[in-house]
């Protein structure tokens, strides 16, 4: 007995492969806890109840009320300046009703009021001119030609987004990555064991011979 635990007995470069391995698991589904607890779940309920649509530009028009962002002007150089609002109403395929368009659900949560936040800048002329650019932009350019959008019937009836922050490509990498953790992990402690014991096996059968 006392020699085949000795036999069984690991290497300290296989303790550390096993450790490896261990730890490798652990944070494999710590990872994917944590992600899906503070991530994941709350994207599936922005996608949840919503899908695609057609959308054509209703009006486009900057209101009067400017709002305030700030500007870095260095690493201890922060300021605030001020943009106008630009919203862009559109028809979607799915509703009769007009609906205000967002660049994505982080520019909705940030201002629910605009359709656009410019980069922002130290000058508010220089805002100024990128909110008229982008407003010309939808005007000229788009014009009456439709184009996709998102929405959400459940979260924001009257809000359409231009895209998705949280689209199948992140949602894929958010479980991959902690996925490919945990089976590297699993794969080097059964590669581990395997080893100790396929060497165990030898080492007896060679004693056995002599």
């Amino acid at each position: 007995m006392a020699r085949s635990r000795a036999a069984y007995e690991y290497t300290e470069a296989e303790d550390k492969s096993m450790r490896l391995g261990f730890l490798l698991i652990a944070a494999g589904l710590l990872s994917l806890l944590g992600l899906g607890c503070c991530w994941l779940r709350p994207a599936l309920q922005e996608r949840g109840g919503g899908g695609s649509a057609n959308c054509t530009v209703l009006a486009v028009r900057q209101l009067g009320e400017r709002f305030a962002c700030t500007f870095s002007c260095g690493a201890a150089c922060r300021g605030t300046a001020r943009y106008p609002c630009l919203q862009v109403l559109v028809l979607t395929s799915r509703s009769s009703a007009p609906a205000l368009l967002h660049e994505d659900e982080r520019q909705l949560r940030t201002n629910p009021k605009c359709s656009y936040i410019p980069p922002c800048a130290r000058d508010d002329q220089e805002n100024s001119e990128n909110v008229t650019y982008k407003q010309k932009y939808w005007k000229e350019k788009v014009g009456s030609q439709p184009f996709t959008c998102y929405f959400n019937q459940h979260l924001r009836p009257d809000d359409v987004m231009l895209k998705r922050t949280h689209d199948e490509t992140v949602l894929l990498h958010c479980f991959l990555w902690p996925l490919v953790t945990f089976l590297v992990g699993v794969l080097i402690v059964v590669l581990t064991i395997c080893a100790k014991s396929l060497a165990v096996r030898a080492e007896a059968i060679k004693k056995k011979k002599h």
